[in-house]
């Protein structure tokens, strides 16, 4: 297929995707207009059934968990094509010896400290707002994503060989694969108790206290264990590939 081809195809598909857009903003709501009642009701419950006063993580671990787990899945996938994609793939590529990050990035001593002060910060920060979100706006995805960037910060502050060691860790890939399959077992457990699958199971606790939301709280923390071993194996992945890319360059 030649570029001039390929140049028209796109556009026709990009105004028939313009054109379905176009289509659903007409009959979207007014500015501050919520025409649902779902959200009103949960409002209205989640407190007094699930002892959450974050609603958004009722409902996203609880009322709807099943749909929250398939989202988790979507990121598994993804990092798990993404390590698929970046996996040596001929005897040329499975001849080449396994590429290794820098020693040290040339950056200050100022940089360098007070990048690591910022790691320590960030990883306190980072589990209270995975382990509070049955109580406050965040929650395992939140939590997840602001503990995997520790490890960059640090590869930042030029300690490499630590950001190496962090990342080729096994448990990093332990937390990408149990994160993901630890919201599965919890469904698992309601279904031997004789429950449907997913049911808020586990004693909901006291209103307001970090052990209460039973499932929810629970089921947040695995969301923010996978979600950090998925970034950091993705960071891991692409830091190879660009400095190999480097490498064949500069042959």
């Amino acid at each position: 297929m030649s570029g001039r081809t390929r140049t028209i195809l796109f556009l026709i598909s990009a105004a028939g995707l313009a054109a379905v857009f176009a289509w659903g903003l007409r009959n979207l709501p007014p500015m501050g207009d919520y025409r649902g009642p779902y959200g009103y009701v949960l409002t209205r419950v989640a407190v007094y059934e699930r002892h959450a006063t974050d609603t958004v993580n009722a409902i996203n671990y609880d009322y709807r968990g099943f749909d929250t787990l398939g989202e988790e899945f979507i990121l598994f996938a993804s990092v798990l094509g993404v390590l698929l994609l970046f996996r040596p793939g001929g005897r040329e590529d499975k001849s080449k010896k396994r590429v290794q990050l820098e020693d040290a990035l040339p950056v200050s001593d100022t940089l360098r400290v007070g990048m690591q002060a910022m790691a320590a910060t960030m990883i306190v920060f980072g589990v209270y707002i995975a382990v509070h979100g049955q109580l406050t706006p965040g929650g395992g995805f939140q939590g997840g994503v602001i503990l995997a960037t520790v490890p960059l910060v640090v590869y930042l502050s030029g300690n490499v060989k630590t950001f190496e060691a962090i990342v080729s860790n096994p448990l990093t890939t332990l937390a990408e694969c149990g994160g993901a399959g630890g919201y599965g077992i919890i469904g698992l457990l309601a279904l031997l108790g004789g429950a449907h699958f997913l049911t808020n199971f586990v004693p909901l606790g006291k209103t307001g206290d970090v052990f209460s939301s039973g499932t929810i709280a629970v089921i947040s923390v695995t969301v923010g264990i996978e979600v950090a071993g998925g970034f950091l194996v993705l960071m891991q992945s692409y830091l190879r590939e660009i400095i190999e890319e480097r490498l064949q360059e500069g042959r």
